[in-house]
């Protein structure tokens, strides 16, 4: 059944009773696009580690839409001993609810709209049909704007956009908003007087000038009438005000927040449906249905957290029941604690020229026998062959080899290891360079300031006028210094700001040969990092 906006609400109900009957859900999503940055083919490889994964579909992936949910409910029939399916394919759109709402910017990957249009994807249904939705934190705030509005209704009537306590108080109105406002009033009082006129619709105004009405009507009307804003065809807002009775007055005020309340879920949405899955509790299963989920949880829910082990938590909260990976050798995402970390002594990492293709692989590796290539870049993959113990025999062929490299898994992963931690190294050492420094530059700029005060001043007596040309002992070591003629160790026996330079001096040597070492020329030791061996019970 395919659910656009305008059969959204007649058909909820279905909805909800087939995840209600349901024993198990299939969900799948078409996407605006998969990947922003590398393509399709090379933004994940089968040797990902769920954190590596996880985190190149966040940055990837997540600013295109998800723009067409498909859910399948699955029901076991004793009787006939099969299963009964129901299936729905809903098409969303974040259209906005009114002036307020967030304007949703998306992007598009023509790779995929090509591939959909081929398919017989029909984009009406989403840009002109789809169904609105809202994230948490947008309904929790609409709610609580509806909420306000309710708040600040007095006893009058629906009088929207009231303070709390204009009731009690006249309301203070501009000077040149008085003549406007006194005019509304001498046509409510009109109307009041009249046995004929039931209602007064006021000319189209500004939302000031709407607030005003409403301040004013609230103090000054209290009973006997009720207030509330329309829209023209042509989006214009303006002001309907009616003479009723007590018991209409609660009656249309009823009205209005049953009203409201539809409005509020029509802006929620397709999310409802999702929230119907979630609070279900049912298991819900999916091909490589990771991205749906990160789409799912981004788009209905909140946005994505930085760390794998909160989108976890997160994920457990929304659907706990999920296997979310496609990775060779890791079958699920671990939800509940930590994922496995498989014993990878088959597989190789290779970089290679940016002209070689698959072809040159094979080729390369044709003597170790069946061998399965995961593309990382342009100039790198991982090659995983049948036998742990050709390993050894595979990178030794590389030694003398110039246009290609080939080393085990386990030194690959040590040396990105150890890259990251000597990266972390440096941002430490910079930062504690950076204080002295600034300490030094502040002694400095203050010496060469003072010496410039003392240089230019005159030394102020009753009989005679002398220049002070005598610097201070800070002074003159800094000039001694800066001249070559004193010594790091003398400046800092006569200047006490010296100290962070010299230290600074220290530390910056040591960055030097910190870099020196990571240099082509240097060595980084090739310890291999040890991986967890797998469980037995896997």
């Amino acid at each position: 059944m395919e659910i656009i906006r305008s059969n959204f609400k007649s058909n909820l109900h279905k909805v909800y009773q087939a995840i209600e009957e349901a024993d198990f859900f299939a969900i799948d999503g078409e996407f605006s696009g998969i990947s922003d940055g590398p393509s399709v083919t090379a933004l994940t490889n089968g040797f990902d580690t769920p954190e590596e994964r996880y985190q190149k579909l966040k940055k990837h992936s997540m600013d295109f839409l998800l723009f067409q949910f498909g859910l399948c409910t699955f029901k076991y029939d004793y009787t006939d001993s099969k299963y009964i399916t129901k299936s729905f394919n809903f098409y969303v759109f974040p259209k906005p609810f009114n002036r307020s709402s967030p304007d949703v910017k998306f992007v598009c990957q023509s790779s995929s709209i090509d591939f959909l249009a081929s398919q017989g994807f029909d984009f009406n249904k989403v840009f002109r049909n789809g169904i609105p939705y809202l994230n948490q934190e947008e309904e929790r705030q609409l709610r609580e704007q509806y909420d306000e509005k309710r708040s600040q209704s007095n006893g009058a009537g629906a009088l929207s956009y009231t303070s709390p306590n204009t009731s009690k108080c006249p309301v203070t109105i501009p000077d040149d908003q008085k003549k406007f406002i006194d005019q509304v009033v001498e046509k409510i009082e009109d109307l009041l007087q009249s046995e004929e006129n039931k209602n007064l619709d006021l000319e189209p105004c500004t939302g000031f000038q709407r607030k005003l009405i409403y301040q004013t009507l609230s103090w000054k009307y209290p009973k006997g009438i009720h207030v509330e804003t329309l829209e023209t065809e042509k989006k214009e807002r303006y002001i309907v005000i009616s003479k009723v009775d007590e018991e209409e007055r609660k009656r249309r005020e009823q009205q209005k927040h049953a009203k409201e309340q539809e409005e509020l879920n029509d802006a929620v949405g397709f999310s409802r449906v999702i929230h119907a899955i979630a609070n279900s509790g049912k298991l819900v299963i999916g091909h490589n249905m990771l991205l749906d989920v990160m789409h799912t949880v981004h788009q209905f829910y909140c946005p994505l957290p930085a760390d794998l082990n909160e989108f976890k938590e997160m994920t457990t909260c929304v659907f706990p029941r999920l296997f979310l990976m496609r990775v060779m050798d890791i079958p699920y995402l671990n939800l509940e604690g930590p994922d496995l970390q498989p014993k990878r002594d088959h597989v190789l990492h290779v970089t290679f020229p940016k002209e070689w293709k698959t072809s040159d692989l094979y080729q390369l590796f044709s003597a170790f026998g069946n061998i399965q290539i995961s593309w990382i870049d342009d100039t790198s993959a991982f090659v995983s062959l049948s036998q742990p113990e050709q390993v050894p025999i595979a990178v030794n062929t590389s030694k003398y080899a110039e246009s290609y490299r080939i080393q085990t898994y386990a030194d690959y992963v040590g040396k990105k290891r150890e890259e990251k931690q000597m990266k972390r190294k440096w941002t430490e050492d910079s930062w504690k360079e950076v204080e002295p420094k600034r300490l030094n530059t502040q002694c400095g700029s203050y010496s060469l300031q003072n010496h410039h005060y003392h240089a230019n001043s005159l030394t102020a007596t009753s009989t005679v006028g002398k220049r002070n040309l005598s610097p201070s002992r800070a002074e003159a070591g800094l000039e001694a210094r800066a001249s070559g003629e004193i010594s790091d160790t003398e400046l800092e026996q006569t200047d006490p700001c010296a100290e962070p330079l010299s230290e600074g001096r220290k530390k910056a040597k040591k960055l030097k040969r910190m870099k020196k070492d990571l240099s082509p020329t240097g060595s980084i030791s090739d310890s291999s990092a040890k991986l967890f061996e797998v469980p037995d019970t896997w």
